[in-house]
């Protein structure tokens, strides 16, 4: 077989896939309200303010332009099809999108890569503010989805929906949760109580997620008198009790890491008294060699770890565009999949949203790091030509890591 351009393979399955499954994709609630965006293959360029009446008036339109990323707008408007200022905002959904780009992971340096736009020096990791050879500031970066990432992201995803449920009173059925095809998860709330909810009002929930802002006396605390909160509070209380627990808890090395190091061997040696303490009232005020400033050090570190890692720009945005459940991503040939949190700890993204479950297909791969699919694991490759499974060679193919030799399809 002659050799087929990327673009136009990834068209044609992507095609495929929509005309196979587009009874399976549902439009959102309210969809006579909801403005649809779709990113088209040939033209590179977004097609937006369009506006259906109906579930198949949209699947209709789906099937005949066939693209690869289909969005829809958080808000709800009067006039969805008109331009920005004349769609009449009537209110919007309250988003959340936990994505790896924002969680401190150390796999990154290993499968996450950036090329200077200006000179075409490239590394690994996430990129520099500066290149470090022309000092150019545009990059080209890809960025890899992988457990350990994913695994993180889940994580705070469980988080936020603790968050959400203890705190805000956010029961489970008005949480659509659903991993989003790359490398994270969207939290989706539909309520009448958050529906009109301005950006600044959005920031405060955002605020209080993050842990901006907190003041310790308000949360317990009285430094003279050594007292603090326990295990068992509810709200930032009981969190900054249990992030401190674990980071007294935690090895010397990681104590250091969070700038304890001048008391770490004092709580090292201390730390069974420490633990023990949790059984009643809490630490506060044991360790002599802890003082006041050293305490809202700790604080502060046990604020950033319970702290939820999200996209603040997403939530606060009443016009986000947000990809729909059970269409493909076009950076990984995945689905973007619902799944329930009642599930979700035991959820994996890289079975369940496979969405090209026949075939094979050789590549040519420039570069790439190793990435799981299913049970089975590929790579690194650094140019080879591979025969692999349809899913995998179109991860590589989405990525732009590699080129089609030869397509072999062995439909089931």
């Amino acid at each position: 077989m002659n050799k087929i351009q990327a673009q136009d393979f990834i068209q044609q399955k992507f095609a495929e896939y929509y005309r196979q499954n587009f009874g399976s994709i549902q439009p959102p609630s309210r969809i006579e309200k909801r403005e649809f965006a779709f990113l088209l293959f040939r033209e590179k360029v977004m097609l937006r303010h369009k506006g259906f009446k109906t579930a198949e008036d949209f699947r209709n339109f789906l099937q005949n332009v066939l693209p690869s990323d289909v969005y829809y707008s958080s808000a709800c408007y009067e006039r969805p099809e008109e331009e920005m200022g004349a769609k009449g905002w009537v209110g919007a959904d309250l988003v959340f999108d936990i994505d790896a780009d924002h969680i401190p992971t150390p796999c990154n340096k290993q499968h996450d890569m950036w090329t200077c736009k200006n000179c075409g020096v490239s590394g690994h990791g996430a990129k520099p503010e500066k290149c470090p050879k022309c000092k150019g500031q545009k990059f080209d970066d890809l960025s890899w989805p992988c457990d350990i990432c994913l695994e993180s992201a889940k994580e705070e995803t469980m988080k936020l929906i603790e968050v959400l449920d203890k705190d805000f009173g956010f029961s489970p059925q008005e949480m659509t949760l659903a991993f989003s095809g790359h490398r994270g998860y969207h939290v989706h709330i539909e309520n009448e109580a958050v529906r009109t909810l301005d950006s600044m009002s959005r920031k405060e929930i955002v605020d209080y997620l993050m842990g901006i802002g907190l003041e310790p006396t308000l949360q317990g605390f009285d430094f003279e008198k050594g007292m603090g909160p326990n295990l068992e509070d509810s709200g930032w209380g009981g969190r900054i009790a249990k992030g401190t627990y674990e980071l007294l808890a935690s090895s010397e090395e990681q104590l250091e890491k969070a700038g304890l190091k001048k008391i770490s061997g004092a709580i090292i040696q201390q730390r069974e008294q420490i633990l023990e303490k949790w059984k009643r009232k809490g630490p506060w005020g044991l360790v002599s060699a802890v003082g006041t400033g050293s305490w809202k050090k700790i604080i502060r570190q046990a604020i950033e770890r319970q702290s939820v890692k999200i996209d603040t720009v997403v939530t606060t945005d009443v016009h986000r565009l947000i990809r729909l459940a059970n269409t493909l991503h076009g950076e990984t040939g995945l689905k973007k999949i619902e799944v329930s949190a009642s599930e979700i700890e035991g959820f994996d993204p890289f079975k369940s949203a496979v969405a090209f479950k026949s075939g094979t297909i050789t590549v040519d791969v420039f570069e790439a790091p190793q990435f799981r699919l299913g049970e089975y694991a590929y790579g690194p490759y650094t140019n080879e030509k591979v025969e692999l499974p349809t899913a995998a060679a179109m991860l590589l193919l989405c990525k732009g890591a590699a080129k089609i030799v030869e397509e072999k399809a062995h439909v089931q």
